[in-house]
């Protein structure tokens, strides 16, 4: 199964793919999509949609899996401005029949480290060790979707349907 995780964010969205089947789990692609604070907010939300849409359309995953919103009430901004981001993924996910999965982030951590509450260095080293990866997958947004991603496996038992 090619199941594919977005970490949405209106500066850095990072996107990670990966195969998951009784081999195992691999990565097949990941990446940002990186917008300019200086280009206006319809330009970036559609540089997000334009870009997550090509992923999706080059690596046919059957699932996206997106972390659920959080807002901290000392920062509601963020989740005002991820909110963005992360509609145009939803979007993208619903124009192209996609499956889409929300998943709150302690759960996400919790499947990946076995610590709800794990730190985003401990998360990434993880996701290098659970991928088999020679380097640290950078920036921690790539790590970050390449966590959700992984986490559907773990959640879902893909590994063990095949």
């Amino acid at each position: 199964m090619r199941i594919l995780g977005v970490d949405p964010g209106l500066l850095r969205t990072g996107y990670g793919v990966i195969d998951a089947g009784k081999e195992g789990i691999k990565m097949v692609q990941a990446g940002v999509v990186l917008t300019s604070p200086k280009d206006g907010i319809s330009l970036r939300v559609q540089d997000i949609y334009r870009n997550i849409t090509a992923v999706i359309l080059e690596s046919k995953p059957s699932v996206l899996v997106l972390e659920k919103l959080y807002s901290h009430y000392k920062h509601p901004a963020t989740s005002i401005l991820m909110g963005h981001s992360r509609g145009v993924v939803c979007l993208a996910c619903g124009i192209n029949g996609l499956k889409l999965v929300n998943y709150a982030s302690t759960r996400i951590k919790k499947s990946i480290t076995g610590n709800g509450h794990a730190g985003k260095y401990q998360v990434r080293e993880m996701v290098k060790d659970i991928l088999k990866l020679t380097k640290d997958p950078e920036p921690m947004d790539v790590s970050d979707a390449l966590a959700m991603a992984i986490s559907y496996v773990f959640i879902d038992g893909v590994r063990a349907k095949g």
